[in-house]
């Protein structure tokens, strides 16, 4: 009997607004890959012309990008330093994960730097950005089809509790099963830090270079782009074991939404700020370069200290490094922190996270919108993420959530929201 839809509340409007997710998602990466090289750099304004399909289709692009993925995974599959379990599931199982992230990085980054030194253009993905960006948002489309097909056959504990509708164009999108996986291979595991955050890193360099290759030498603006989000996607990669708590892993289905996120915006809509600084250079001087490079600093120790504390708190309440934090009882026989960094507002995480990406902006200046994109896009997501946590913590916790909420009443910003 194929599995009852799930009762979970439906999000982005039901069906028709994920739908619409799905098609202005891909269409707003790629007016952002056009504006970003072109003369007025518009956020708001119309592209300077619409891409046909020989501006999108490649198949040396498309060679590449499989070799990407191909190389990815092969270092996903090397032996880890360590093997982590996954929280428990609906049928009391656990899964295992390889913490081997931070791994595959540093052998990326040696790969790519024999493969330099042996005279590859990385310099030239900052010509293909477009026809990359266009096969892997195919890729994306080709593997959620599949991942839905296969979760047609997977049993009802497996599958995810939102992606469960009934709906199948709601469930495509949003993913039905939770964990999809061949073997000990697990997809979305996979894909959300891999392929696309060092992707991320990898296009930035190439378009770092390439900026050397007109110019002579690189900005101080791009170095400090490069350097800000190196920093945070190699603290991501370190702190992989992390991820295994996060509502992405234990809560939401692997479908289009997290396939494409993961796969294509990631690597081609947040390296923004690179794309602009190539094609529209700014001054920057030392002094202001400080400014920006402590306001980065002030974020990232906001968001590592908060999550570094939640972790520890999770595996060990007992910690010293926790042990005299003020909780508050739950009845799932959980505590909730009421103090220290989770003390100051209900997502601090979220507010180090807001500030780094301020930080990844200025170095842009200030006479366009277009590189401050990230914000804006970061700024939604994340109220939309805290609202979603928000309506699932009250659910699981119930009045001592209520509790929470009045002993800290504001969510990501002190004293304004």
């Amino acid at each position: 009997m194929a599995p009852q839809g799930s009762r979970a509340p439906l999000e982005f409007g039901g069906p028709l607004g994920a739908a619409a997710l799905m098609l202005l998602l891909p269409a707003t990466m790629v007016h952002l890959l056009l504006v970003a090289r072109s003369g007025p750099a518009r956020l708001l304004g119309p592209p300077p012309y619409l891409p046909g399909l020989e501006a999108l289709w490649s198949p040396r692009a498309l060679l590449l990008w499989l070799t990407w993925l191909g190389l990815q995974a092969a270092l996903y599959l090397l032996p880890a330093r360590k093997v982590a379990e996954g929280q428990e599931l609906k049928d009391k199982s656990t899964l295992r994960y390889p913490i081997n992230g931070f791994q595959a990085l540093v052998l990326t980054a040696l790969l790519v730097t024999l493969g330099v030194l042996a005279g590859l253009p990385l310099e030239e993905l900052a010509e293909m950005l477009l026809p990359l960006a266009f096969v892997a948002t195919l890729t994306a489309f080709i593997f959620s089809l599949l991942l839905y097909l296969k979760a047609l056959l997977a049993p009802t504990s497996a599958l995810a509790p939102g992606g469960n509708s009934g709906n199948p164009i709601y469930d495509f999108i949003l993913g039905r099963e939770l964990n999809p996986r061949i073997g000990s291979f697990d997809f979305k595991y996979f894909c959300e830090l891999r392929p696309g955050l060092i992707g991320w890193v990898l296009i930035n360099l190439a378009l770092l270079m390439k900026e050397a290759e007109l110019r002579g030498s690189p900005s101080l603006a791009m170095w400090l782009v490069n350097g800000f989000q190196l920093l945070y996607v190699g603290d991501a990669l370190w702190q992989e074991e992390a991820i295994l708590t996060t509502m992405d892993i234990t809560h939401d289905g692997f479908g289009f939404m997290l396939a494409f996120g993961d796969l294509a915006w990631v690597p081609f809509t947040y390296s923004l700020q690179a794309q602009f600084l190539l094609y529209h250079p700014q001054p920057l001087g030392w002094p202001m370069a400080s400014v920006i490079c402590l306001i980065n600093a002030v974020g990232f120790y906001i968001f590592r200290g908060a999550n570094t504390q939640k972790n520890t708190f999770r595996k060990n309440p007992s910690d010293p490094r926790v042990a005299d934090l003020e909780t508050i009882p739950t009845a799932t026989g959980r505590q909730l922190l009421v103090s220290g960094w989770w003390g100051m507002v209900r997502h601090p995480n979220y507010l180090g996270d807001l500030i780094m990406a301020l930080a990844w902006s200025l170095p842009c200046g200030t006479s366009h919108l277009l590189p401050y994109f990230y914000l804006l896009y970061f700024t939604a997501l994340l109220v939309h993420r805290e609202d979603r946590d928000e309506r699932q913590c009250l659910q699981k916790y119930g009045l001592a959530w209520r509790d929470y909420c009045r002993r800290v009443p504001y969510r990501i910003v002190p004293y304004i929201y």
